[in-house]
């Protein structure tokens, strides 16, 4: 099972630029300046969580903005799912650390970068642009 310690050894081979923001959970910046991305050891998982934005008051005229996350859920993002979390919009994925390895952990922080990057301008317009992060 991969420990707190291997997680923060594999962020630091990943040149990850990240700081422990409380007893196994990280939050890891990306290059490119998006919304930096959570990663919580919490055994027996590896939760890994980003968010993209808060929604508009309301859930008037949300429809199209909630039927594009579902589709995109089950086309476009590789790890993970968008899911919302009170009223904010997140990325999130669980991995099982019993099983876990760099090149998953890897391919799991890059898949939620990519999917925010991809995906955020059209989000945000179905949203109505009322959204902030």
């Amino acid at each position: 099972m991969i420990t707190r310690e291997d997680l923060e050894s594999f962020l630091i081979r990943m040149d990850a630029e990240f700081d422990e923001v409380d007893e196994g959970m990280f939050l890891v910046r990306s290059e490119n300046g998006s919304a930096p991305i959570v990663v919580h050891h919490s055994e027996p998982v590896l939760v890994v969580r980003m968010k993209l934005m808060d929604l508009p008051e309301g859930n008037d005229g949300l429809g199209p903005l909630y039927e594009a996350l579902l589709r995109l859920n089950a086309t476009d993002v590789v790890h993970g799912a968008y899911g919302l979390e009170e009223r904010e919009l997140i990325l999130t994925d669980t991995l099982q650390l019993g099983t876990l390895d760099f090149e998953e952990l890897r391919a799991s922080l890059e898949s939620v970068q990519m999917a925010a990057s991809s995906h955020l301008s059209e989000i945000r317009a179905l949203a109505g642009a009322g959204g902030s992060d």
